[in-house]
Protein backbone atom coordinates (compact mmCIF):
# COMPACT_ATOMS: atom_id res chain seq x y z
CA UNK A 1 0.00 0.00 0.00
CA UNK A 2 2.74 2.45 1.00
CA UNK A 3 4.93 1.80 -2.71
CA UNK A 4 1.25 2.20 -4.62
CA UNK A 5 0.44 5.92 -2.54
CA UNK A 6 4.17 6.80 -3.37
CA UNK A 7 3.12 6.01 -6.75
CA UNK A 8 0.01 8.07 -6.87
CA UNK A 9 1.67 11.00 -5.49
CA UNK A 10 4.66 10.98 -7.62
CA UNK A 11 2.01 10.85 -10.75
CA UNK A 12 -0.16 14.01 -9.29
CA UNK A 13 2.93 15.81 -9.77
CA UNK A 14 3.31 16.49 -13.71
CA UNK A 15 -0.31 16.10 -13.77
CA UNK A 16 -0.74 19.55 -11.30
CA UNK A 17 1.62 20.98 -13.02
CA UNK A 18 0.28 20.21 -17.17
CA UNK A 19 -3.06 21.11 -15.68
CA UNK A 20 -2.46 24.76 -14.54
CA UNK A 21 0.09 25.31 -18.14
CA UNK A 22 -3.24 24.36 -20.09
CA UNK A 23 -5.36 26.39 -17.65
CA UNK A 24 -3.47 29.74 -18.43
CA UNK A 25 -2.75 28.96 -21.97
CA UNK A 26 -6.71 28.26 -22.64
CA UNK A 27 -7.17 31.82 -20.65
CA UNK A 28 -4.22 33.60 -22.29
CA UNK A 29 -5.52 32.76 -25.82
CA UNK A 30 -8.71 34.73 -25.00
CA UNK A 31 -9.49 37.66 -27.30
CA UNK A 32 -8.29 40.60 -25.22
CA UNK A 33 -7.21 41.11 -21.26
CA UNK A 34 -8.61 43.06 -17.92
CA UNK A 35 -7.19 46.15 -19.33
CA UNK A 36 -9.36 45.78 -22.90
CA UNK A 37 -12.14 46.69 -20.89
CA UNK A 38 -10.80 50.31 -21.01
CA UNK A 39 -9.64 50.96 -24.13
CA UNK A 40 -12.45 52.86 -24.99
CA UNK A 41 -12.00 55.30 -22.34
CA UNK A 42 -12.34 58.53 -23.87
CA UNK A 43 -11.36 60.79 -20.80
CA UNK A 44 -8.16 58.82 -20.34
CA UNK A 45 -7.14 57.68 -23.54
CA UNK A 46 -4.03 56.01 -22.66
CA UNK A 47 -5.91 54.66 -19.55
CA UNK A 48 -5.35 50.94 -21.02
CA UNK A 49 -1.99 51.13 -21.32
CA UNK A 50 -1.19 52.03 -18.20
CA UNK A 51 -3.29 49.47 -16.55
CA UNK A 52 -1.67 46.56 -19.08
CA UNK A 53 2.40 48.14 -18.05
CA UNK A 54 1.39 48.29 -14.13
CA UNK A 55 -0.42 44.46 -14.35
CA UNK A 56 2.45 43.36 -16.64
CA UNK A 57 -0.23 42.26 -18.82
CA UNK A 58 2.37 43.44 -21.65
CA UNK A 59 4.82 40.31 -20.96
CA UNK A 60 4.72 37.11 -22.46
CA UNK A 61 2.54 34.67 -21.31
CA UNK A 62 5.27 32.10 -20.09
CA UNK A 63 6.59 34.55 -18.00
CA UNK A 64 3.66 35.06 -16.25
CA UNK A 65 2.67 31.56 -16.02
CA UNK A 66 6.30 30.96 -14.46
CA UNK A 67 6.24 33.98 -11.94
CA UNK A 68 2.53 32.82 -10.35
CA UNK A 69 3.75 29.60 -10.28
CA UNK A 70 6.63 30.41 -8.52
CA UNK A 71 4.57 32.41 -5.94
CA UNK A 72 1.90 29.49 -5.41
CA UNK A 73 4.52 27.23 -4.94
CA UNK A 74 6.72 29.23 -2.51
CA UNK A 75 4.07 31.71 -0.92
CA UNK A 76 0.84 29.99 -1.40
CA UNK A 77 -0.16 33.10 -3.16
CA UNK A 78 -2.54 33.17 -6.08
CA UNK A 79 -1.90 36.65 -6.99
CA UNK A 80 -3.88 40.23 -6.24
CA UNK A 81 -7.50 40.25 -7.83
CA UNK A 82 -7.49 42.83 -10.81
CA UNK A 83 -10.97 44.00 -9.96
CA UNK A 84 -10.95 44.25 -6.47
CA UNK A 85 -7.14 44.87 -5.98
CA UNK A 86 -7.62 42.83 -2.85
CA UNK A 87 -5.41 38.90 -2.22
CA UNK A 88 -7.55 36.38 -4.63
CA UNK A 89 -6.93 33.45 -1.94
CA UNK A 90 -8.77 35.59 0.83
CA UNK A 91 -11.32 35.99 -1.78
CA UNK A 92 -11.68 32.35 -2.75
CA UNK A 93 -11.03 30.39 -0.27
CA UNK A 94 -14.25 31.03 1.57
CA UNK A 95 -16.20 31.46 -1.50
CA UNK A 96 -14.82 27.41 -1.60
CA UNK A 97 -15.85 26.62 1.66
CA UNK A 98 -19.50 27.43 0.75
CA UNK A 99 -19.34 25.37 -2.22
CA UNK A 100 -18.44 22.96 0.14
CA UNK A 101 -21.67 23.00 2.37
CA UNK A 102 -23.16 22.32 -1.27
CA UNK A 103 -20.90 19.41 -2.77
CA UNK A 104 -19.97 17.22 0.53
CA UNK A 105 -23.24 16.66 1.65
CA UNK A 106 -24.74 16.70 -1.20
CA UNK A 107 -22.30 13.82 -2.49
CA UNK A 108 -22.53 11.57 0.78
CA UNK A 109 -26.31 11.81 0.50
CA UNK A 110 -26.68 10.98 -3.08
CA UNK A 111 -24.47 7.86 -2.38
CA UNK A 112 -26.03 7.23 0.78
CA UNK A 113 -29.61 6.82 -1.17
CA UNK A 114 -28.87 5.64 -4.81
CA UNK A 115 -27.05 2.61 -3.37
CA UNK A 116 -29.51 1.19 -1.50
CA UNK A 117 -32.15 1.65 -4.04
CA UNK A 118 -30.02 0.60 -6.94
CA UNK A 119 -29.57 -2.67 -4.90
CA UNK A 120 -32.92 -3.37 -4.10
CA UNK A 121 -34.33 -2.28 -7.58
CA UNK A 122 -31.95 -5.16 -8.83
CA UNK A 123 -32.68 -7.97 -5.96
CA UNK A 124 -36.50 -7.22 -7.34
CA UNK A 125 -36.25 -6.60 -11.11
CA UNK A 126 -39.32 -6.25 -12.95
CA UNK A 127 -41.36 -5.58 -9.79
CA UNK A 128 -43.81 -2.56 -9.47
CA UNK A 129 -41.34 -0.73 -7.33
CA UNK A 130 -38.22 -1.39 -9.61
CA UNK A 131 -40.47 0.37 -12.94
CA UNK A 132 -40.92 3.25 -10.35
CA UNK A 133 -37.04 3.76 -9.88
CA UNK A 134 -36.68 3.12 -13.51
CA UNK A 135 -38.94 5.76 -14.01
CA UNK A 136 -38.11 8.11 -11.73
CA UNK A 137 -34.59 7.59 -13.29
CA UNK A 138 -34.84 8.01 -16.46
CA UNK A 139 -37.11 11.22 -15.64
CA UNK A 140 -34.25 12.41 -13.34
CA UNK A 141 -31.92 12.00 -16.09
CA UNK A 142 -33.97 14.14 -18.50
CA UNK A 143 -34.55 17.02 -15.83
CA UNK A 144 -31.69 19.77 -15.76
CA UNK A 145 -30.61 20.48 -12.20
CA UNK A 146 -31.30 24.47 -12.77
CA UNK A 147 -35.01 23.66 -14.42
CA UNK A 148 -35.88 21.50 -11.25
CA UNK A 149 -34.85 24.16 -8.79
CA UNK A 150 -36.71 26.77 -11.20
CA UNK A 151 -39.95 24.58 -10.21
CA UNK A 152 -39.33 23.69 -6.36
CA UNK A 153 -38.61 27.71 -6.23
CA UNK A 154 -42.08 27.77 -8.28
CA UNK A 155 -43.63 25.62 -5.72
CA UNK A 156 -42.27 27.17 -2.67
CA UNK A 157 -43.68 30.62 -4.05
CA UNK A 158 -47.15 29.07 -4.70
CA UNK A 159 -47.19 28.03 -0.99
CA UNK A 160 -46.13 31.56 0.59
CA UNK A 161 -49.29 33.07 -1.90
CA UNK A 162 -51.44 29.87 -0.68
CA UNK A 163 -50.46 29.85 3.51
CA UNK A 164 -48.68 32.86 3.72
CA UNK A 165 -45.82 31.86 4.58
CA UNK A 166 -42.30 30.15 3.18
CA UNK A 167 -41.89 26.77 3.51
CA UNK A 168 -38.40 26.98 3.05
CA UNK A 169 -35.94 29.54 2.29
CA UNK A 170 -36.02 31.02 -1.33
CA UNK A 171 -32.22 32.09 -1.83
CA UNK A 172 -29.31 33.21 0.12
CA UNK A 173 -26.98 31.30 2.59
CA UNK A 174 -28.24 32.90 5.94
CA UNK A 175 -30.88 35.00 7.46
CA UNK A 176 -30.43 38.85 7.30
CA UNK A 177 -29.84 38.80 11.16
CA UNK A 178 -27.52 35.75 10.87
CA UNK A 179 -24.93 38.14 12.70
CA UNK A 180 -27.05 38.38 15.72
CA UNK A 181 -27.22 35.38 16.38
CA UNK A 182 -26.34 32.63 18.94
CA UNK A 183 -23.73 29.55 17.84
CA UNK A 184 -26.31 27.21 17.64
CA UNK A 185 -28.72 29.82 16.02
CA UNK A 186 -26.35 30.22 13.11
CA UNK A 187 -26.00 26.61 12.62
CA UNK A 188 -30.14 26.06 12.64
CA UNK A 189 -30.33 29.03 10.23
CA UNK A 190 -27.39 27.40 7.81
CA UNK A 191 -28.37 24.27 7.54
CA UNK A 192 -32.34 25.79 7.22
CA UNK A 193 -30.61 27.34 4.27
CA UNK A 194 -29.29 24.46 3.09
CA UNK A 195 -32.16 22.23 2.80
CA UNK A 196 -33.53 23.66 -0.28
CA UNK A 197 -30.31 23.42 -2.80
CA UNK A 198 -29.37 20.18 -1.07
CA UNK A 199 -33.04 18.73 -2.60
CA UNK A 200 -32.07 20.31 -5.88
CA UNK A 201 -28.90 18.59 -5.79
CA UNK A 202 -29.32 15.05 -4.62
CA UNK A 203 -32.67 14.49 -6.83
CA UNK A 204 -30.66 15.21 -9.84
CA UNK A 205 -27.45 13.22 -8.61
CA UNK A 206 -29.91 10.17 -7.48
CA UNK A 207 -30.67 8.87 -10.54
CA UNK A 208 -27.74 8.70 -13.26
CA UNK A 209 -25.95 6.82 -9.52
CA UNK A 210 -29.10 4.52 -8.91
CA UNK A 211 -28.89 2.96 -12.74
CA UNK A 212 -25.44 2.85 -12.83
CA UNK A 213 -25.56 0.27 -9.57
CA UNK A 214 -28.61 -1.12 -10.45
CA UNK A 215 -27.17 -2.40 -13.57
CA UNK A 216 -23.98 -3.11 -12.24
CA UNK A 217 -25.80 -5.55 -9.73
CA UNK A 218 -27.83 -6.84 -12.54
CA UNK A 219 -24.54 -7.88 -14.24
CA UNK A 220 -22.72 -9.51 -10.78
CA UNK A 221 -25.61 -11.42 -9.83
CA UNK A 222 -25.56 -13.13 -13.45
CA UNK A 223 -21.90 -14.04 -12.52
CA UNK A 224 -21.04 -18.07 -12.18
CA UNK A 225 -19.96 -17.72 -8.74
CA UNK A 226 -22.57 -16.02 -7.67
CA UNK A 227 -24.71 -19.13 -8.35
CA UNK A 228 -22.26 -21.26 -6.88
CA UNK A 229 -22.87 -19.59 -3.78
CA UNK A 230 -26.19 -19.86 -3.51
CA UNK A 231 -25.94 -23.69 -4.54
CA UNK A 232 -23.84 -23.73 -1.19
CA UNK A 233 -26.62 -22.77 0.73
CA UNK A 234 -25.55 -19.18 1.34
CA UNK A 235 -28.32 -17.18 2.59
CA UNK A 236 -29.63 -14.21 -0.24
CA UNK A 237 -28.38 -11.53 2.38
CA UNK A 238 -25.07 -12.84 2.45
CA UNK A 239 -25.06 -13.86 -1.49
CA UNK A 240 -26.56 -9.85 -2.16
CA UNK A 241 -24.56 -7.54 0.18
CA UNK A 242 -21.20 -9.87 1.05
CA UNK A 243 -20.55 -11.30 -2.90
CA UNK A 244 -22.61 -8.81 -5.07
CA UNK A 245 -22.47 -5.79 -4.09
CA UNK A 246 -18.81 -5.82 -2.79
CA UNK A 247 -17.95 -6.58 -6.99
CA UNK A 248 -21.08 -4.06 -8.25
CA UNK A 249 -19.97 -1.05 -6.34
CA UNK A 250 -16.69 -0.60 -7.82
CA UNK A 251 -17.28 1.49 -10.46
CA UNK A 252 -19.19 3.73 -8.27
CA UNK A 253 -15.79 3.97 -6.19
CA UNK A 254 -14.13 4.43 -9.14
CA UNK A 255 -15.64 7.60 -9.76
CA UNK A 256 -16.20 9.31 -6.97
CA UNK A 257 -12.85 11.69 -7.52
CA UNK A 258 -14.65 12.71 -10.71
CA UNK A 259 -18.15 12.39 -8.76
CA UNK A 260 -17.51 15.05 -6.22
CA UNK A 261 -16.54 17.57 -8.94
CA UNK A 262 -19.72 17.19 -11.46
CA UNK A 263 -21.83 17.52 -7.73
CA UNK A 264 -19.25 20.48 -7.04
CA UNK A 265 -20.06 21.64 -10.89
CA UNK A 266 -23.74 20.82 -10.32
CA UNK A 267 -24.24 23.08 -6.91
CA UNK A 268 -22.88 25.53 -9.45
CA UNK A 269 -25.80 26.35 -11.66
CA UNK A 270 -27.86 25.38 -8.16
CA UNK A 271 -26.04 28.72 -6.76
CA UNK A 272 -27.06 31.26 -9.37
CA UNK A 273 -30.75 29.94 -9.08
CA UNK A 274 -30.71 30.28 -5.42
CA UNK A 275 -28.20 33.45 -4.54
CA UNK A 276 -25.93 30.81 -2.73
CA UNK A 277 -22.46 32.80 -2.53
CA UNK A 278 -19.76 30.10 -3.80
CA UNK A 279 -17.28 29.48 -6.74
CA UNK A 280 -19.42 29.21 -9.57
CA UNK A 281 -20.48 33.26 -9.25
CA UNK A 282 -17.32 33.94 -8.63
CA UNK A 283 -15.93 32.13 -11.06
CA UNK A 284 -18.58 33.37 -14.13
CA UNK A 285 -17.69 37.02 -12.81
CA UNK A 286 -14.24 36.63 -13.14
CA UNK A 287 -14.58 35.02 -16.58
CA UNK A 288 -16.39 37.77 -17.77
CA UNK A 289 -13.98 40.75 -16.22
CA UNK A 290 -10.71 38.40 -17.29
CA UNK A 291 -9.55 38.41 -13.67
CA UNK A 292 -7.15 35.80 -14.78
CA UNK A 293 -5.92 35.11 -10.81
CA UNK A 294 -9.14 34.45 -10.12
CA UNK A 295 -9.77 32.09 -12.90
CA UNK A 296 -6.62 30.68 -12.27
CA UNK A 297 -7.61 30.18 -8.30
CA UNK A 298 -10.42 28.20 -9.19
CA UNK A 299 -9.56 26.53 -11.77
CA UNK A 300 -6.45 25.26 -9.75
CA UNK A 301 -8.27 24.75 -6.71
CA UNK A 302 -10.24 21.92 -8.86
CA UNK A 303 -7.57 20.42 -10.11
CA UNK A 304 -6.24 20.02 -6.80
CA UNK A 305 -9.47 18.42 -5.51
CA UNK A 306 -10.35 16.48 -8.51
CA UNK A 307 -6.48 14.63 -8.01
CA UNK A 308 -7.32 14.07 -4.02
CA UNK A 309 -10.83 12.54 -4.75
CA UNK A 310 -9.40 10.12 -7.62
CA UNK A 311 -6.25 9.27 -5.03
CA UNK A 312 -9.32 8.77 -1.92
CA UNK A 313 -11.15 6.38 -5.24
CA UNK A 314 -8.05 4.38 -5.51
CA UNK A 315 -7.57 3.95 -1.94
CA UNK A 316 -10.77 3.01 -1.36
CA UNK A 317 -10.56 0.24 -4.37
CA UNK A 318 -7.49 -1.08 -2.94
CA UNK A 319 -9.43 -1.63 0.35
CA UNK A 320 -12.51 -3.39 -1.17
CA UNK A 321 -11.21 -5.34 -3.95
CA UNK A 322 -7.35 -7.03 -3.00
CA UNK A 323 -6.94 -8.24 -6.48
CA UNK A 324 -6.09 -4.86 -7.14
CA UNK A 325 -2.77 -4.75 -4.79
CA UNK A 326 -1.22 -7.48 -7.72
Amino acid sequence: MTSFLIRRFVNLIPTFFLATLLAWVIIDIAPGDFASQFAFDQVDPGKQERIRELLGLGQPWYIRYFKWLQNLLFDFDFGTSMVSKGDVTARVIPRMINSMWLALPGLILVLAISIPIGVYSAVHKYSWADRFLTIFSLVGLAIPNFFLALVLLGGIVWWFQTFGWFLLPTGGMTSSNYSQMSTWGKALDLTWHLIFPLIVIVLSGLAGTTRIMRGQMLETLSQDYIRTARAKGLSEGKVTYKHTLRNAILPIIATIGSAFTGVLLGAGVVEFVVGWPGLTPLFIGSVFSQDVYVQMAILTIGTVLLMIGNLISDVLLVATDPRIRY
